[in-house]
């Protein structure tokens, strides 16, 4: 009898579900993510750092198209079958996203096909899926599905395909604020049990007992339900001083203040280090802070510039938010320049970034800390990986509950 839960992590990120999960007690099989940059964030932390995985001898232990892992392990992939008792993910969410072009042609959309293909193959015992809420709202123009995403999902996951059972699934829009998480970010969150297995089990469950317990696991990690991005980050202002940053010529990182809250005592832990990593400040002009600055002190915060406003600033970007350090943050995207620190005149470090998502302050980033042009479609720098990924406070929460229905009805 294996003495934790096993699962395997798709679309994997530079492993933010997958923190999460560790930190609730699962094992990780392995984890299929195609970007090189963010898969080595996920191997250095948890891989390297935490033998979080018992990475399978048949699978080179670096990145992967999932396409390229269907096609060419087909055979291992069923030998899978019984042995797993999750998979996560939920495809690259850019198609979809209210925050982007919402392209129903993009090609990465194709990429639900690729997941409903591998949960067909492998059948794990339980499903967990996540994408942005744009998922559930209809194309204006469908020429392809006709439908709901969110539909097309569901309805292929619960239809019994060959040897496939099926899975009894339900799915809801979830705002990560609730849970203890620094950021208003809604998504849409779906559970499924198979068939064969679940007996009289209801998938909704998961989402009430989710709820139930926020209260309880909250207080014991010393967070309040709603944390402020105030209380997230507040001891990682420039104020606090600066040193040479230790990865970047020519710019500056921050330094620790003192803790302000069971939040940032509980991003820190035992983390020893003087000089959080990724705490890199931008080289910002004297006129960009100069703009910040008045735009801190007379636009109205966690709104976007108005287009008078922007041009009154001389800002061409789509979005521009202040943001208010009473409130969780809007939901950060992978575009860090899309916000303005709440109390000083500047963007926000990666470190930063990573606090409101819950990254704990052990985790370290990898790669470039931006890119831009062409190079977008190919790169995903520190600050996307972060903007991408599911926070791991949400994660570990999931994971308690996904244990709890796994040990019970499977």
């Amino acid at each position: 009898m294996r003495n934790q839960n096993t699962y395997i992590d798709l679309f994997a990120g530079c492993g933010g579900l997958s923190l999460g999960l560790h930190l609730s007690g699962w094992k990780g099989l392995f984890a299929i993510e195609k970007n090189k940059d963010a898969f080595l964030t996920l191997e250095h932390n948890l891989i390297h750092n935490k033998n979080h995985f018992d990475w399978p001898d048949w699978l080179p232990q670096t990145n992967h198209d999932i396409n390229i892992i269907l096609k060419s392990y087909s055979t291992e992939l069923k030998g899978l079958r019984n042995n797993v008792d999750l998979v996560v993910g939920g495809p690259p969410c850019q198609g979809f996203s209210s925050a982007g072009k919402r392209n129903e042609q993009d090609d990465r959309n194709k990429l639900i096909d690729s997941y409903i293909k591998f949960i067909r193959i492998v059948q794990p015992k339980i499903i967990f899926f996540e994408n942005v809420k744009g998922f559930t709202i209809k194309f204006d123009r469908n020429k392809i599905k006709g439908r709901v995403y969110s539909k097309y999902v569901t309805d292929a996951l619960e239809r019994k395909v060959h040897e496939c059972p099926g899975y009894k699934v339900f799915g809801q829009l979830v705002n990560f604020a609730e849970y203890g998480v620094p950021q208003k970010r809604t998504r849409f969150i779906l559970v499924g049990i198979r068939k064969d297995i679940a007996r009289s089990f209801n998938p909704q469950l998961f989402f009430e007992t989710l709820k139930a317990n926020r209260e309880a696991f909250l207080i014991s990690k010393g967070i309040s339900i709603t944390t402020s991005l105030e209380e997230a980050i507040s001891d990682l202002l420039y104020a606090h001083g600066q040193v040479d940053s230790p990865d970047t010529i020519g710019f500056k990182a921050g330094v620790y203040g003192n803790t302000q809250s069971g939040y940032q005592e509980y991003m820190r832990g035992q983390n020893a280090n003087a000089i959080p990593d990724s705490h890199r400040f931008p080289n910002h002009e004297n006129t960009t802070r100069d703009r910040f600055a008045h735009i801190l002190a007379n636009a109205q915060k966690n709104k976007t510039l108005s287009d008078v406003l922007k041009k009154q600033y001389g800002s061409k970007k789509h979005t521009v938010i202040p943001l208010d350090g009473n409130t969780p943050a809007s939901t950060i995207t992978t575009l860090p320049d899309d916000y303005i620190h709440y109390c000083e005149p500047r963007i926000f470090t990666v470190r930063e970034y990573a606090r409101i998502q819950s990254f704990k302050d052990w985790y370290e980033f990898k790669g470039k800390y931006t890119t831009g042009g062409k190079l977008r479609t190919q790169e995903v720098p520190r600050y996307s990986q972060i903007g991408n990924a599911i926070p791991p406070l949400f994660g570990e929460q999931v994971g308690i509950v996904l244990k709890t229905i796994t040990e019970s009805y499977a």
